[in-house]
């Protein structure tokens, strides 16, 4: 960083409460010849944005002219997935390269333990389940190396700015090896909304109504502003579009007038389970949110050309979980996906992901091997060089050879871990993605379900009976996967009366 504008910085950082200044360059270079040019990184991540809900992922009705931009000069994945259907877990999946179900951080932090769930008013819900949810840590451990830990290691510098969610004080950013952290805590949705004051201890106020998805960009130009020649990994996690549902008056203006010219046979809405699930994406506040965060990417994005760090600059965008279908508003659809977020439907897991490494990578490209959350690190690491011994504990996989030839094929299984009961209808639940083939198995009753997701996106048809045998290896490879990493499981409820529950 220059020298020159050091000192403003870190004035305006302290005001904010980000601490580690006096670490700020200190870490030499590990494993670097002098000659070497590191690669820089940018980390976008956009909360509970969904599958189908940019244009390059066939929206029509949200606008998202910049992201599409960086898709085309990018390698735009498909199969791309969260490592969680809900967010703090997929955002230590992000932080580590490691599994939450390796972690134990299978849950949103502020879920209900256990012991939480017989408890009122908790346990009034909790009656009418046969399973409590599995114990979980609410914290990132401090013990675990962080994307950012190793990078500065490696003499980059470290920014965060917008949702952590990665547990309470002391466990925040600036712990966890990020140098500055502009609105970085405990809450999972923006403590006073999307427009100033923002009554978030990490963030000082600014003008009142200033846009929270405008605030956390300028504030990332602001910190490539003042890069020197230190690389750098930049995170930009956008609280949008996670409720609260609060938009800018004219993009909602504009996207109510958009909707009125809406015109659809498809119904709005299908069954799932209790639930109902969106099936049409018409919501204009939604919309609007969309629209800020696109145009505030756009503004990060254009800052790296303007300053001369696009060429050097690798890019990785995606989501922490499949977008809000079945509860809290239902504000967009994941369709042709089943469900959304809180579920190991596709709609919960299946989410954004596109890598741009400018130089490197074929413009515009599309690949179909299934990713996952937990391969971010170990990409990240082996695109800085870095020596193999700091990614020995991964559970993701480097995606170099697959950003260098699209058309690689990885042999591999994705597994997914959630004993909870969601907020938006899921229930405790395990998945394996085994090439086409995808299981689910629901801890209640122990059933089973199969799909063939080259035939069925939306998973439809349970193909169990069709194919036992397969149904039965990847039922097996999911049981032993999951107490390879120590997956902490439900337990029999204490309070549920099947009696009790037919009588109703």
């Amino acid at each position: 960083m220059k020298s020159s504008h050091l000192t403003a910085w870190i004035s305006l950082s302290s005001i904010v409460g980000t601490v580690c200044f006096g670490c700020f360059g200190a870490n030499s270079v590990i494993g670097h010849s002098p000659a070497e040019v590191q690669p820089n990184f940018v980390v976008i991540v956009v909360d509970d944005l969904g599958w189908s809900d940019l244009g390059c992922y066939g929206s029509s009705f949200y606008e998202t002219p910049h992201i599409d931009s960086l898709a085309a000069e990018a390698v735009r994945f498909t199969n791309g997935y969260a490592a969680c259907p809900v967010c703090s877990p997929t955002r230590a999946s992000i932080q580590t390269g490691r599994n939450p179900a390796r972690l134990h951080t299978t849950d949103w932090f502020g879920g209900p333990q256990p012991e939480e769930a017989l408890r009122t008013p908790l346990s009034k819900k909790f009656r009418n389940r046969p399973l409590l949810p599995a114990s979980y840590l609410e914290y990132l451990p401090l013990q675990e190396k962080t994307i950012a830990e190793v990078l500065r290691q490696q003499g980059y510098s470290t920014f965060f700015a917008g949702k952590w969610h990665l547990g309470n004080v002391g466990y925040y950013p600036e712990n966890q090896g990020y140098e500055f952290n502009l609105g970085g805590n405990e809450k999972g949705s923006p403590p006073g909304g999307y427009f100033s004051p923002y009554k978030n201890p990490k963030l000082i106020d600014g003008p009142k109504g200033e846009h929270l998805p405008d605030r956390l960009a300028n504030e990332s130009v602001r910190f490539l502003e003042n890069q020197g020649d230190d690389p750098f990994l930049l995170v930009l996690s956008f609280y949008s579009v996670h409720n609260p549902q609060q938009g800018r008056i004219d993009l909602i203006e504009k996207y109510q007038a958009k909707a009125a010219n809406l015109v659809t046979a498809q119904a709005e809405f299908s069954p799932e389970g209790l639930f109902e699930n969106r099936q049409i994406q018409n919501q204009p506040i939604y919309a609007a949110m969309m629209e800020a965060v696109d145009q505030a990417v756009g503004k990060v994005l254009t800052s790296l050309e303007e300053l001369g760090l696009e060429e050097n600059t690798i890019v990785l965008f995606t989501s922490d979980n499949g977008g809000l279908s079945t509860a809290e508003g239902s504000p967009t659809s994941n369709s042709p996906l089943r469900a959304g977020k809180g579920w190991l439907y596709e709609g919960g897991l299946r989410v954004p992901w596109i890598v741009k490494w400018p130089g490197s990578t074929q413009l515009g490209i599309i690949c179909n091997e299934p990713v996952i959350s937990d391969d971010i690190m170990p990409t990240v690491l082996e695109l800085a060089k870095v020596q193999a011994h700091e990614k020995s504990t991964f559970d993701g996989i480097s995606l170099v050879p697959l950003l260098k030839n699209p058309a690689v094929k990885l042999v591999r299984n994705l597994y997914w871990h959630y004993p909870h009961y969601s907020n938006q209808g899921g229930g405790p639940s395990g998945a394996v993605r085994s090439g086409k083939w995808k299981l689910i198995e629901w801890y209640e009753d122990q059933h089973l379900e199969l799909f063939n997701l080259d035939q069925d996106i939306g998973e439809h048809h349970n193909l169990l009976r069709c194919n036992p045998k397969t149904a039965n290896e990847l039922h097996l490879r999911l049981v032993r996967w999951r107490e390879e990493v120590g997956g902490q499981m439900p337990m029999s409820n204490p309070l549920y009366s099947a009696e009790e529950i037919r009588s109703r």
